[in-house]
């Protein structure tokens, strides 16, 4: 553990804990323990009035790959989130139709409007969506802080990659009981 403090002005970002994903094949946590810290770290921040900003993706970047597209229609709640989340009338919704939840939406407008400083990113998948958001976030000037424990992905190497090789280069890291003790 690397994490140090949180800014006054820190906002919980989580990635994409929605129907559709959080009922993929996922390592090396289970979903419903991401779920269920990533949901204590939502009610913590929102009893301390700081911003909780829920993410879900609905879509893909265009651009070519090796790896084959999804075909067919998506089923019709595959883009909602979890209810476990009790997403709140003052929480932030983005949707984000790639990786990232900053790019081509309006999350860094709305986190500068309510002056943050920095984020906490939890969420699904390590290496996709969590990944993606913390580097554009680091990127973009905000302290960034990774809840380890309260993130997996689609292949527990990747994950591993990401909070081994990647996170400490980008923020830092910690557990979902480091950021709730840095919270009160």
């Amino acid at each position: 553990m690397a994490l140090t403090t949180l800014d006054d002005n820190t906002a919980l970002i989580v990635i994409d804990l929605q129907n559709g994903i959080v009922a993929l094949p996922v390592a090396p946590l289970e979903a419903n323990e991401v779920i269920e810290r990533s949901a204590r770290l939502a009610d913590a921040f929102r009893g301390q009035k700081r911003p909780v900003v829920l993410v879900n993706v609905a879509g893909g970047a265009p651009g070519r790959n090796e790896q084959p597209r999804h075909g067919g229609d998506l089923p019709a709640d595959w883009a909602t989130l979890v209810p476990d989340l009790a997403q709140q009338r003052g929480d932030i919704a983005i949707t984000k139709k790639t990786w990232g939840a900053f790019h081509n939406t309006d999350l860094h407008e709305q986190l500068q409007q309510r002056g943050v400083t920095q984020v906490v990113i939890c969420g699904i998948a390590t290496a996709i969506g969590v990944e993606s958001t913390a580097r554009q976030a680091y990127e973009l000037g905000y302290n960034v802080t990774l809840a380890t424990d309260a993130m997996t992905c689609l292949n527990a190497e990747t994950h591993k990659n990401s909070v081994e090789r990647i996170f400490p280069r980008l923020g830092e890291t910690g557990t979902t009981e480091d950021v709730l003790a840095l919270l009160k």
